[in-house]
């Protein structure tokens, strides 16, 4: 499968990093808007799954179709550049800045929100034949997800917002690893391969996904969820942002550029 050695594909990371910061702005909003866009539908597909069939593990080895298809055409998630893009100022790259993060984190969320969107109002048109008909059983099922991960988080209080929030850290570990194996192989299955094992892991264990949200949870507004906007935001997307901030920066990018690029000495033996 032609596997790098992780000295090689941290480089990669580096070097993708750098990449995404001198992207133009058009550039950048085009492939998170296809970015957002994919991954939604690939999450409606997966609830389809898991409703038609009854079991969510075969919609979970399934989701990830669309997460390797985003990756492979060189589209852009927010939970990807948050880990890759700081490695560029980590690497003191020449006009890498900290602001140059904030600008591509900003333009991705931006693209990626409104690709999600797009899907979700495409979706609830379809499940409701144009907003003529009450719900089919996925579009009451997508609103019934979108009352459990906000209101019911609320419900604990302190303890919902930790745990959402927890989930968002343990999702973009392994949404993050997922970034990271499309650059340990330079052949498109080894890509998928590599790209596969933890995004199947980070869905079927109901992580928290700030992009996939974009799409669960404006859709499931539309089609009948009882909850709010400002419970979305509050009660999901903002703590999820944070997580995912936070698991996929700690655990992936700067632990494998701090052990594979930053290398400590070897040990002298006496």
């Amino acid at each position: 499968m032609a596997y790098l050695a992780p000295a090689e594909f941290v480089t990669k990371m580096v070097d993708a990093g750098e990449s995404k910061l001198l992207m133009s702005t058009r550039d950048t909003l085009i492939r998170a808007y296809m970015a957002g866009a994919i991954l939604a539908l690939a999450a409606a597909f997966a609830v389809s799954v898991n409703v038609n069939t009854g079991n969510p593990l075969i919609g979970a080895l399934l989701f990830p179709v669309g997460f390797c298809m985003l990756y492979l055409m060189g589209f852009d998630l927010l939970t990807g550049v948050f880990t890759l893009a700081p490695l560029a100022v980590f690497d003191r790259r020449p006009g890498a800045t900290w602001a140059g993060v904030l600008r591509n984190w900003g333009l991705v969320f931006v693209g990626n929100f409104a690709g999600a969107l797009t899907v979700a109002v495409f979706m609830a048109i379809i499940f409701t034949f144009g907003f003529t008909e009450a719900p089919n059983a996925i579009g009451q099922k997508i609103g019934s997800i979108g009352e459990a991960r906000t209101v019911g988080y609320a419900a604990h209080g302190a303890a919902g917002m930790l745990t959402l929030f927890i989930r968002g850290v343990m999702c973009n570990w392994m949404v993050s690893t997922g970034v990271v194996a499309a650059l340990m192989s330079t052949s498109v299955s080894g890509k998928v391969i590599a790209m596969w094992m933890p995004i199947l892991v980070f869905f079927y264990m109901g992580f928290e996904h700030s992009i996939v949200n974009m799409f669960l949870f404006p859709s499931g507004l539309m089609l009948g969820g009882h909850f709010t906007l400002m419970d979305y935001f509050l009660w999901n997307e903002i703590p999820t942002v944070l997580g995912n901030l936070v698991g996929g920066l700690s655990f992936v990018g700067a632990t494998l550029y701090a052990t594979h690029v930053k290398t400590a000495p070897k040990r002298v033996l006496a």
